[in-house]
């Protein structure tokens, strides 16, 4: 994985339009104010991402109904790995 963008938030509000286009490479550009992280502006793709987990954290699964792709995928994780 390559470096994460940080960007001090006067750079990124004096140029917005480049920090834009960098996220949708990028992925997420994390925003600085006196060398903190005060938050991000993530790729359109990143957000669907972040919906779709935000979505599942609340998910209660029974296991007699988990659908056989589910299973599949439980089947196959490799744990203690991270996702990317």
């Amino acid at each position: 994985m390559s470096d994460p963008t940080i960007v001090r938030a006067a750079d990124f509000c004096r140029d917005f339009a480049r920090y834009q286009d960098e996220a949708m490479a990028a992925k997420v550009i994390f925003v600085t104010s006196h060398d903190q992280i005060v938050g991000a502006y993530l790729s359109a793709d990143e957000f669907d991402h972040y919906r779709r987990l935000k979505a599942r954290e609340r998910e209660v699964l029974i296991v007699g109904e988990l659908d056989d792709e589910m299973i599949a995928d439980i089947a196959a994780a490799d744990y203690g790995a991270h996702a990317t």
